[in-house]
């Protein structure tokens, strides 16, 4: 017998709710009370609602509708995962912030009410809808939460441990980190600073955990103080043994629920810093009226985007040991397609995973790996899975096309995160022009030169150049910041059109960013090419005399395949810097290989 399909059932659930707590519409977001970007399964309530796996989207339920809301990375994916459910899928362009904004007025009757869990969605965010509901006299309600009304067996809270950071690896200690945050808050005149965001707690206390899948953090909020600071964690998820080396520096802790009624607890009169694109609407509510509120961006968040001479150097050995796994990988596929095994997107996801956990360092996968081959690949966040997945060598024959891999990973010192298309049999002209005109925005960001302090949106333009120049773009940013040992996303960085250059996005020394072009064709194929740089000095020119200037570092270490490339669509100065990146990959990984796998490392970087 075939099982029934549960979402429409939980739709209906959620529907039955709306009415007798007087709301037109439920919004359940992609969140947790961090606003974390992946979630641990309690809050996965967008996810349990409609079916759809993505990391980002909005679901909007009326009392006659249902829609999911994601930008141009999931159009292909939520429509394939939302057949059938009732849910339509609104196409997004950009950020989903303002189309959710727009779609909601325009199916919010008249002084209707609209709900969203307030624990889940942000200050900056509530504001918004509210200021574009006030035009149909519209309210929004965030003091209800009625996912937990209807999801009778939701998963409990994640419970594992926490642990301090090898001390090899930190080239500040918490303490030294706690004084830099009470420098921000002097000079900002703020009594206390709030912190929700789990990556800015786990970099400030130097503590990691494992209760965010590919994120090594854990669920907590924190409290500084001008004289101490009080870390809100579950009991039992810090031994007593790291509960008396953090109390010695001035952490005391208490219990992860008692949050919110620690911000109530705020005398009047006094001053709290907080960051409204970083903590929720309920929490920033629960501060008392006398209360006066600092709204900034979280200086931990700009501190740690800054990665120090020590952390960098810690990096880039990881980088080599994820170079070593990946070339592993690649000599066996080339074997492996030579001697006609069988082949699947999930065979690359289990092969790569087994050769970057044998490298030293290695603690975990940075993200779930996308292997998309052909037009598989044309679907930016495509996941392969057991049930749905391309067959690459079927055991006897090899498919042809173009297989796009990216993957991650986590290591004590550094997180990594790479894109690669490979050639499966001969790729065509059309493809081979795709993949070159991507190189080519890839090589001139990996060359740019700008002033300190230049805005990471306005870099954006460069990556595309090449594309615009074919009448080609993508849909995404180019390149987004990456943690140390942290989150694969992080700010404040972006390089993407859709950011606002705000001064917080100004690149600085010692960022790592991603640059990440692309060209998608639906049905067809896909091509991104992605390594990661670090911003760092540029020699001095013209004595200095209009300023200092920036370049970027290339950090991964992987050879591009040299199959894909259309010589002839290369200036000289590309070639140049093609060859002497495959030199620098040869030189920093030959030592850590040996056999076929040093052999294809050999071959995959001769000069073109």
């Amino acid at each position: 017998m075939q099982r029934q399909d549960p979402i429409p059932a939980r739709i209906d659930a959620l529907r039955a709710r709306l009415r007798p707590h007087g709301l037109s519409a439920w919004i359940a977001l992609s969140s947790d009370p961090h606003l974390s970007e992946y979630l641990p399964a309690h809050w996965q309530t967008r996810q349990w609602l409609s079916g759809f796996t993505g990391s980002a989207g909005t679901l909007v339920v009326t009392e006659d509708r249902a829609a999911l809301l994601v930008d141009s990375r999931y159009w292909v994916d939520a429509e394939r995962q939302l057949a059938g459910t009732g849910i339509e899928t609104v196409k997004a362009a950009g950020s989903t912030g303002a189309p959710l904004t727009d779609w909601l007025c325009a199916q919010v009757p008249e002084g209707g009410a609209i709900g969203v869990d307030g624990m889940t969605v942000g200050l900056a965010i509530a504001r918004a809808i509210e200021t574009a509901l006030q035009g149909r006299a519209a309210r929004l309600r965030t003091d209800l939460d009625l996912i937990d009304e209807i999801w009778l067996d939701r998963p409990p809270l994640p419970a594992d441990g926490v642990h301090e950071r090898d001390a090899r690896f930190e080239s500040r200690s918490r303490a030294h980190k706690l004084a830099l945050i009470r420098e921000r808050m002097q000079a900002c005149g703020a009594d206390r600073h709030w912190i929700s965001s789990l990556d800015d707690i786990a970099w400030l206390f130097n503590l990691r955990g494992s209760d965010i899948p590919f994120n090594p953090v854990f669920l907590a909020h924190a409290l500084i103080e001008r004289n101490g600071a009080t870390l809100f964690v579950a009991p039992g998820k810090i031994d007593a043994a790291l509960e008396q080396r953090l109390r010695a520096d001035g952490v005391e802790l208490a219990e992860y629920d008692r949050a919110r009624s620690a911000l109530a607890a705020v005398g009047p009169g006094e001053s709290v810093l907080l960051d409204p694109r970083r903590v929720t609407a309920a929490m920033a509510r629960a501060l008392p009226q006398g209360a006066r509120t600092i709204e900034q961006i979280n200086p931990s968040v700009l501190i740690k985007s800054r990665k120090s001479r020590e952390e960098l150097w810690h990096v880039r050995a990881a980088m080599e040991q994820d170079g070593a796994a990946l070339c592993e990988f690649f000599a066996w596929l080339d074997g492996a397609i030579m001697r006609r095994e069988r082949i699947t997107e999930c065979t690359i996801d289990e092969r790569l995973s087994a050769q970057r956990a044998r490298r030293p360092g290695f603690v975990s996968l940075s993200f779930e790996t996308i292997a998309g081959f052909n037009a598989n690949g044309a679907s930016p966040h495509y996941r392969a899975t057991a049930q749905a997945h391309a067959v690459i060598c079927d055991g006897t024959v090899c498919g042809e096309g173009l297989l796009l891999i990216d993957s991650g990973g986590q290591y004590e010192g550094g997180t990594t995160d790479i894109t690669r298309v490979i050639a499966i049999g001969r790729p065509t002209p059309e493809q081979r022009r795709d993949f070159t005109l991507v190189l080519k925005g890839m090589i001139q960001l990996s060359t740019a030169r700008f002033p300190q302090g230049h805005r990471a949106p306005l870099l954006d333009s460069l990556a595309r150049a090449p594309l615009w120049a074919h009448g080609l773009d993508y849909g995404h940013g180019t390149g987004h910041g990456v943690g140390y040992f942290l989150n694969v996303h992080e700010g404040p960085q972006s390089i993407s059109p859709s950011a606002p250059p705000e001064p917080h996005t100004a690149m600085e020394i010692g960022m790592i960013t991603s640059n990440e072009p692309a060209v998608y064709r639906p049905g067809k194929w896909g091509v991104r090419i992605e390594n990661l740089l670090a911003t760092v000095p540029a020699p001095q020119r013209e004595g200095g005399a209009f300023g200092e200037f920036l370049q970027f570092e290339t950090l991964t270490l992987c050879p591009i395949d040299r199959r894909c490339i259309d010589r002839n669509l290369l200036r000289a100065d590309e070639i140049a810097w093609l060859d002497a990146y495959h030199a620098t990959v040869r030189r920093r990984l030959e030592p850590l290989l040996g056999g076929a796998a040093r052999k294809w490392l050999i071959a995959a970087t001769r000069a073109i």
